[in-house]
């Protein structure tokens, strides 16, 4: 490596390390807080000074009671609606699957096939498989076939997965959401996977990010954390994990980001910036082939 491009590599290296100035950025960061019902609160920040990772950033976060009588947890695919024109591969706006399950609360889920339709790896809808994991059991599993999102007796679980094709098929819940990489794992970090040089650099490069986690006070966390535009850059992975420990996260994962990051609240709409339209505004929707969901019981 040259000596030049390796300076490069050390500054952009130092840009994007966590330091003491970003655990109190968020410390004395003043949220916006609502309360949107069923004991959920909805809080958002928008930095814009670049008090956090040097940079400025539009995050986005539903707090949601680990149990609750009053709520239920769901998993929603394009291809479960109850349309008489759906085809097998569909994909739908965040928004558009959410209204039309009768949500309070929605983000989008796990990846997908953007060219074709339908979920890259296994989900698992009320008992009904409704996408496979695109490689055969057996081979390696993508970085994104990992972990799992699960929903047992309306609680949601982040569980640590196998680097081969083939564990998802042998979790005895109903509603399972392959995604990843893990972030934490009993209030312990893992380990960020190198992507490799010939591939885009998932990990280190900042992206719009959409996260879930658990937290030790026993809530459930949506993050949404704009990017891809000046008034709100994206994080990387790091800064990801970093951010979900800052906000008390026991165990959190990656979920798909990029353009298909999407918030979307009833009688709100869509309240993060989707980057699509290459606008800051909230109209940058992605379609995309599942979400997470909460409804009123």
């Amino acid at each position: 490596m040259k000596p030049i491009l390796f300076l490069l590599l050390l500054n952009l290296s130092a840009l994007y390390a966590q330091t003491p100035n970003d655990s109190l950025a968020l410390h004395q960061a003043q949220w916006n807080v609502q309360e949107i019902g069923g004991g959920i609160r909805w809080k958002s920040i928008h930095f814009q000074n670049r008090e956090l990772f040097s940079a400025n950033q539009s995050i986005n976060v539903l707090e949601i009671p680990y149990r609750s009588r009053r709520l239920k947890w769901g998993i929603a695919t394009a291809d479960s609606l109850n349309k008489k024109d759906k085809t097998k591969g569909q994909l739908r706006l965040t928004s558009k699957i959410a209204q039309e399950n009768n949500a309070l609360i929605a983000v989008n889920g796990g990846f997908f096939d953007v060219k074709n339709g339908g979920s890259v790896d296994f989900i698992k809808v009320n008992g009904q498989v409704t996408d496979t994991t695109r490689f055969k059991v057996g081979s390696k599993a993508a970085f994104h076939g990992q972990a799992a999102i699960v929903l047992h007796r309306n609680r949601i679980r982040i569980l640590k997965g196998q680097p081969t094709v083939g564990w998802e098929y042998t979790l005895p819940y109903d509603n399972v959401m392959l995604s990843g990489p893990l972030l934490i794992l009993d209030g312990k970090n893992e380990t960020l996977l190198k992507t490799p040089a010939s591939a885009v650099r998932f990990n280190d490069n900042r992206h719009p990010r959409t996260c879930a986690c658990t937290t030790h006070d026993k809530k459930v966390l949506l993050l949404t954390i704009d990017g891809r535009t000046p008034e709100s850059y994206g994080l990387n992975l790091a800064e990801l994990t970093f951010l979900a420990r800052q906000l008390g996260c026991r165990d959190a994962v990656n979920l798909d980001g990029g353009g298909s990051t999407t918030m979307w609240i009833a009688e709100k709409g869509v309240v993060n910036y989707p980057c699509d339209n290459k606008k800051f505004d909230h109209e940058g929707e992605r379609a995309v082939s599942n979400v997470i969901v909460v409804r009123r019981k």
